[in-house]
């Protein structure tokens, strides 16, 4: 039973509290002793949240006094009742004395045992080493063992787990709530938020390095020219690259037209020193018109037979890429050579700062695209998961397979937390917490005890004289 303080304490009060190694609630910071040695550091703030004793503590632990002090004044109550019938039988005040006496005296034996019970699950009754008393501090830890047990063999067993989980029905209540519009939202804002956090957390510098190193393991791993040969095989069968062809003549024959004098000028510089200039002239002319025609008839002619040289050189390179050997190893040199660059290292690190950045914004703007988007999609998923069963089966599905990986892989782990945790606490406090929380129930105990005492002997008492005895 929870301990009294001194004032108004009942001389049977005393008497429970004879085990000179039991102290009333005092601050706990005076006596609460250190965890066992060896507990896991997981267990420490459960075991000085159990050896603090709190106000609510205190006031449940005044409710337990209280009932304490009932449950003994009906004690001495049947004591003084005894005593008076026995004192009337004697007297010859008629029979009725001695049925009055029986029912005293065996509620006061009731009373006595449930004392004895009650207070051999905190404590020593009246500080005596009586074999099995003292229950929870001496088998605190014994109690924290079997209560891991049962919870691992009882909460924590594949088949409790997928029925309890089958029986919410997760899916289709998840799809339900997904479907409204103020809950897309809240999750749409939380996994921004969320999204936001971690990529504030992580370090640019960190993620640069992975990224570079990822993008150029995976480059050095694979082979780029048979992808390239193909792409370029398919690009010059459709005749995408005439685009690119139109491109580049129209844009070189604007050129030579605003660069006239330049091209002249490198031709005639590009002449022997014996030649003379006017003829170093009139060649730098030539040349000069030569090549604008040239570029002219190939910019205005699709079936120039420039441009089918150079169909052919695609398509023969393309194969070359494929299946020649030589021209495959040449592009993997210049692949390494291009990857080692500074230029290229850098321009793959600036890629995550770019990248984050974007992210981030987009993020944090409510009307972004990308919020849009998750948004559309959470609303599309939860109605679907809200009407389709087998959709709902397969969300199922993974929560109870994601749950059972856990509870069946972790089991152990799970239950030590109990048993390491309640191995943590202080067996004085721990006692005296979890008897001021049932305390006041279990006194009813003792009440029930001298109720039901008092009865059972007036039973017997009745059939005895009814019998004869």
């Amino acid at each position: 039973m929870c301990a009294g303080d001194h004032n108004g304490r009942s001389g049977w009060d005393v008497m429970e509290r004879a085990n000179p190694d039991e102290t009333d609630a005092v601050d706990v910071s005076q006596h609460a002793r250190p965890a066992t040695a060896g507990n896991h550091t997981a267990g420490r703030p459960a075991a000085r949240a159990m050896n603090t004793f709190s106000a609510a503590d205190e006031e449940k632990q005044r409710g337990v006094r209280r009932m304490k002090l009932t449950a003994t004044g009906l004690l001495l109550f049947v004591a003084l009742v005894y005593v008076l019938a026995k004192w009337a039988s004697e007297a010859g005040a008629g029979a009725w004395a001695g049925y009055v006496a029986a029912a005293a005296e065996a509620g006061m034996v009731g009373a006595m045992a449930d004392w004895f019970a009650v207070t051999a699950l905190f404590r020593r009754p009246l500080g005596l080493p009586i074999p099995h008393t003292a229950i929870i501090p001496t088998k605190k830890d014994q109690l924290g063992v079997s209560l891991g047990e049962f919870v691992g063999e009882n909460f924590l067993s594949e088949d409790v787990v997928r029925g309890r989980l089958r029986a919410v029905g997760i899916g289709s209540r998840l799809g339900a709530w997904l479907a409204e519009p103020e809950h897309a939202d809240r999750v749409t804002a939380e996994l921004s938020a969320a999204l936001r956090g971690a990529l504030t957390v992580l370090r640019d510098s960190d993620v640069q390095a992975v990224v570079g190193e990822a993008i150029t393991r995976r480059a050095d791993a694979q082979e780029i020219a048979p992808g390239i040969g193909k792409m370029l095989d398919k690009v010059v069968a459709d005749g995408g690259h005439r685009r690119v062809v139109d491109l580049v003549v129209a844009r070189a024959h604007d050129w030579l037209i605003l660069h006239d004098e330049q091209v002249m000028d490198a031709v005639q510089g590009g002449a022997p020193g014996w030649t003379p200039r006017f003829v170093d002239k009139k060649v730098g002319e030539r040349v000069y018109k030569e090549l604008l025609r040239f570029v002219t008839e190939m910019r205005d002619m699709p079936s120039h037979p420039a441009r089918g040289a150079l169909d052919r050189f695609l398509t023969d390179f393309a194969s070359d890429l494929q299946s020649d050997t030589d021209t495959r190893a040449r592009v993997e040199r210049l692949k390494g050579e291009v990857l080692g660059r500074g230029e290229v290292q850098d321009l793959i690190a600036s890629a995550w700062t770019a990248v984050r950045s974007m992210i981030v914004s987009a993020a944090e703007d409510e009307r972004s695209e990308l919020r849009l988007r998750v948004r559309a999609s959470l609303l599309s998923l939860g109605a679907r998961m809200a009407v389709e069963p087998r959709l709902q089966e397969k969300v199922d599905g993974w929560v109870e397979g994601a749950a059972v990986y856990v509870v069946t892989t972790y089991r152990h782990e799970i239950t030590s937390l109990i048993t390491d945790t309640v191995a943590g606490w202080d067996a004085e406090h721990t006692t005296r917490k979890i008897e001021a929380h049932i305390g006041r129930d279990l006194q009813f105990i003792r009440i029930n005890g001298t109720v039901v005492g008092s009865l059972v002997g007036l039973l017997i008492y009745t059939v005895s004289r009814a019998l004869g005895a």
